[in-house]
């Protein structure tokens, strides 16, 4: 359906490491995607053939303009092209001209009016049925996607225009603003505030399901990740944490307990 998010990439400068780390926080296996001439990486939730992220190696000329390691969300929609142009004819940019993955589908990087990059995607319409998927809320599964934008009413404005994203609950966060979820088709699948000062650029950022926070967290940390912050209770009743892995890419992560 157009506006959901339908998979997550991790672009990375140590894809073994990688693979290790999110393997032991979050319980990923992770298998070569066997597509010829490249070399990427699936994870997928132990039992399940679907794959729930993908990783890959920070291409060279990325790294040279001063990309970090980092996730990056892919958005469905119903035709990629005219929505790329959509995003450069309404403030924002188009970092990656549409193109084919052979057997996969189609997809353009974009974004947004403030900067904030994500992918459009619309993938092939399988022969036959899809393989099982993990339930939502499993572990291993993203369970929440969030926007530190430039200014979060006039990113929402944006959102809602390409994807028919809707207002959903928002949350007075006192002096930091208010934190605006979003829905798509009716359920709510993500938050977006103005990002705060001592936050340097807009980004999207995504929250993997874990089965209890504490235990994540040192996970993370004995993996040699970072805990940025401190663990926060959120509505759900949820809690989370902000991470950095070993290569230097943000994540975070969800989980019902402590």
């Amino acid at each position: 359906m157009q506006g959901t998010f339908i998979w997550y990439e991790l672009m990375t400068t140590d894809t073994a490491a990688a693979a290790g780390f999110y393997s032991t926080v979050v319980g990923w296996a992770a298998k070569d995607s066997g597509m010829p001439g490249m070399a990427y990486t699936v994870f997928s939730v132990p039992g399940f053939d679907m794959g729930v992220a993908g990783m890959m190696l920070l291409p060279d000329e990325l790294k040279a303009d001063g990309v970090p390691p980092n996730w990056t969300g892919y958005v469905a929609v119903d035709d990629v092209d005219a929505k790329a142009k959509e995003f450069a004819d309404n403030g924002g940019a188009v970092h990656r001209d549409p193109q084919d993955i052979s057997g996969i589908g189609r997809f353009a990087v974009v974004a947004d009016l403030h900067g904030a990059v994500l992918c459009l995607f619309k993938p092939m319409v399988p022969d036959g049925p899809m393989p099982p998927a993990p339930a939502p809320g499993t572990p291993g599964t993203f369970g929440w996607r969030e926007l530190m934008a430039g200014n979060g009413e006039e990113a929402f404005d944006f959102y809602a225009k390409r994807f028919g994203w809707t207002k959903d609950m928002a949350v007075d966060m006192g002096a930091m603003g208010t934190y605006q979820c979003f829905a798509a088709g009716g359920e709510m699948i993500g938050g977006m505030m103005t990002r705060t000062p001592d936050v340097p650029m807009a980004f999207w950022g995504y929250y993997i399901n874990v089965d209890a926070i504490d235990a994540a967290a040192a996970r993370v940390r004995s993996a040699g990740g970072q805990v940025v912050g401190d663990v926060m209770e959120v509505p759900g009743p949820a809690w989370v944490i902000q991470c950095v892995d070993p290569q230097g890419a943000y994540f975070a992560l969800v989980a019902p307990k402590r």
